[in-house]
């Protein structure tokens, strides 16, 4: 396969860090988690329960532009997770970043909050997920964007995932 720059996207608890992370071992290809890019404000804030505003996102989103950009000059495969909830979120990150592929993990909203009671160690708080949906703007018209079903095991999730990057490879 290519070098193939993909974006794991996705509400807060959908298993974007550990099904990205296998994608791109899968795949040879770097990961990054977007939240590692975070500025310590951002953290701060959802950390204290607060939601973010888009001049809050903006400077992330940039960052993880200019990785994607980076990795697709240097003709690098790569994996990062981010939640790019809104459409204006993915347009940001889709900026110069030509044949990007965003793979949105879709979950319902008791599924997630059932996993994330589970998860311990992560600045996002189960609590902030409610903000999550209301402001998810969901990707169906738009041809970059795989939608995968979660409610199975994160293996199944995987397989999926590579089963449409696959097939997406094989029409191009």
């Amino acid at each position: 396969m290519a070098a193939k720059v993909i974006v794991v996207m996705g509400v807060s608890g959908s298993g974007k860090s550990t099904i990205g992370e296998s994608i791109a071992v899968k795949l040879g290809s770097k990961f990054v988690d977007g939240d590692d890019l975070h500025p310590q404000s951002n953290i701060d804030k959802m950390a204290s329960g607060q939601a973010l505003s888009d001049s809050d996102r903006k400077p992330w989103l940039e960052s993880i532009n200019a990785l994607l950009r980076t990795w697709q000059q240097q003709q690098q495969s790569g994996v990062v997770v981010c939640s790019a909830l809104k459409k204006s979120y993915r347009n940001m990150l889709r900026e110069g970043a030509l044949g990007l592929q965003f793979i949105y993990l879709d979950g319902d909203q008791s599924l997630i909050e059932t996993r994330m009671q589970q998860r311990h160690n992560h600045f996002m708080k189960d609590t902030m997920l409610a903000s999550q949906f209301a402001i998810l703007q969901r990707p169906d018209d738009e041809g970059d964007v795989f939608i995968v079903d979660i409610d199975c095991s994160i293996e199944q999730v995987v397989d999926k995932c590579l089963q449409q990057l696959t097939n997406k490879h094989k029409e191009s």
